[in-house]
Order: structure tokens, then sequence, then C-alpha cells
């Protein structure tokens, strides 16, 4: 058999891993799909799908010109890939060690876990997935810069109050890839509503800067000593954004109906007094599609599932 390569037209959708149901009704409700698609693992094909922007939230990557590679031997098949470009990562649920064997002959790329901070390169990166033994469906267009768009850091066990300092160490990167916004540091004022137990107030903290924290519940004893850490026992979002002043970053991790966070951002940015804020935009039930579309709406904004998320959604608003 000899190499074959099909331009096939359409896209293919990789799902965040457990968000498969989420990602398919993304498509149908948000964007109006309701072709069935070929399914290879958390990757979904739908081959006549118009070659229009279609980026879902619950996406981790899209393959936006997929094609076919048809191949005799592991050597040619990464020998056609990296004719077309550099970079390329794998996408596997079956043939495993053949990927890796592929893969291996790739030029490199950092598919292991990330040490924050980070800096993400803006370098195209590719995608494959091995449909058969001898059969690739891959895209060099993907909607991430991010090996299959997923990033994912080295945990630390020990000094975080929650796991929950792993969603804003990847939204504080992404702010970075999307905006160009600087992380959080010394001489600059965060503002985090519901913060206890401390998870991303530990994270801010870390990196030099001063946190007003504010829940009814107190933070992590180490945090409530750390002197670059002051609490407010008290309803965040009963304060008025004249209450707190001026701010580099103000964020939320709040559990409270998308209406009511919409609500709140809304009084932040008409005050003026902060330019960059991540918020967790949380959900009651099914995805409210509609509420989460007025996020992305407000100009310097994006909507994203993160790496880390799970049934919601997060804002990040950066306005230089």
């Amino acid at each position: 058999m000899s190499i074959y390569i099909e331009e096939t037209g359409g896209k293919a959708f990789l799902a965040f891993e457990g968000c498969e149901n989420f990602l398919l009704s993304e498509l149908s409700e948000r964007f109006g799909v309701n072709s069935a698609p070929q399914r290879y693992g958390r990757l979904f094909y739908f081959k006549d799908l118009p070659q229009d922007d279609i980026n879902p939230w619950f996406a981790q990557t899209v393959m936006q010109k997929p094609f076919v590679l048809r191949f005799e031997s592991i050597g040619q098949a990464a020998g056609e890939l990296k004719k077309i470009q550099r970079n390329w990562a794998p996408c596997s649920y079956q043939f495993f060690r053949r990927a890796e064997l592929i893969q291996q002959k790739l030029p490199y790329i950092n598919l292991k876990d990330r040490t924050f901070p980070v800096q993400i390169p803006q370098s195209p990166m590719g995608l494959y997935c091995l449909t058969g033994q001898n059969e690739i469906l891959a895209s060099a267009q993907t909607s991430s810069p991010l090996p299959a768009g997923k990033l994912s850091f080295v945990e630390d066990h020990v000094n975080p109050p929650s796991r929950a300092y792993l969603k804003v160490q990847e939204s504080l990167t992404l702010a970075n890839l999307f905006f160009g916004a600087q992380l959080p540091g010394p001489g600059q004022k965060c503002f985090e509503a519901g913060a206890c137990p401390g998870g991303w107030t530990w994270v801010f903290a870390g990196l030099g800067a001063n946190v007003l924290a504010v829940d009814r519940s107190p933070l992590d004893d180490r945090l409530m000593n750390n002197p670059l850490v002051a609490f407010q026992a008290h309803d965040a979002f009963t304060l008025a954004p004249e209450d707190i002043g001026a701010c580099d970053w103000v964020f939320s991790d709040v559990i409270c109906y998308p209406d009511r966070l919409y609500e709140w951002v809304q009084k932040w940015l008409s005050s003026g007094l902060c330019k960059k804020m991540i918020c967790t935009i949380k959900m009651q039930g099914g995805i409210d599609w509609e509420a989460a579309a007025r996020f992305e709406a407000i100009p310097h904004s994006r909507v994203v599932h993160l790496n880390y998320n799970k049934h919601e959604l997060t804002w990040i608003h950066c306005e230089n």
C-alpha cells in the first residue's frame, strides 16, 4: 500500500475528558449541529460540517481542516506529518503503542505536566488520531497551540488548602496566552470573592501579590497568618466595588446562579476600578448556554472550559 492523503472536509472536536455529552449538547444547542458524527474515543468527526468558525467551549481543541493519511509504516506516517509542519500531538484511544512510536519519530514537543508559572508558545499545533492500524485522521490547523488542547500542571499535594488552586493557575496562564496579561505580582492588589478555604488566594500570595479575601468563613490558618493576605468576613457579593477600591485583579469562584454573577461583574466593569477579572460560571442543572454567551459578549473577554473545570465554565476578562 502506498502513502495516500485525502482532504476530507468537515471538522473534528476533541471533548474534554468526561465532557463528551456536554460537547454534543453544545454542538446541537449552540451551533445547530445535529448530524451523526464518526466517533474515535473522545474525538467526534463531522464529515459534512461546513468550514465555519465553530469553537465549542467543551472541546479541548478543534481539528479545523481534517485529512486522512493512509500509510504502510511508522516511519512513513511520521515523515508525512513532518512534511506538513513541525508540531504534532497525538489523540490516542487505540493502537497506543503505535501512536507512541510515531510520536517518537516526530520533533519533540512537551506532553508532560507543566510547572506553574508557564508561558505557552503561540506555534501552530497539529493533532492526529490513529483511526486504524494504518490510517490517521489529522489536522495541521487546530484551535489551540497546546498539545491536544490540554494544559495540566505538576500538582502540589502539601501546601495548597484546596485543589481549586489548579483552576486559577490554568486561568492565569490562558489570560496570558489570550490577552498577554501578566501574572499578579508584588505591589499589586487582588480581590477574591468567596475565597474560603483559600486555594486561589494561596496562588496570588505565592506570586507576591497583596490579597483581600472575602468570605463568610475564614481561610486556612496558614493564609490567615500570611502578611500578604487581608481577610474580611462578609458576603462578598453585597460589597460594592467602591467598598473594595481599585484592584489589579478581581476573582470569583463563588457558587451562585450565572445571572447573579453577571450582575456583580457588570457592577465592577461599570465602576472602572478593575480591568482584569477571572470568574467561574457555575451551573445549576444543565448548561445555560445563553447565560454563558452573555459573558463572552463582554468586550475583551473569553469563556473557556478548563482542564480543571467540571460542570462549569470560566470567564476571563483582560482590558489593557
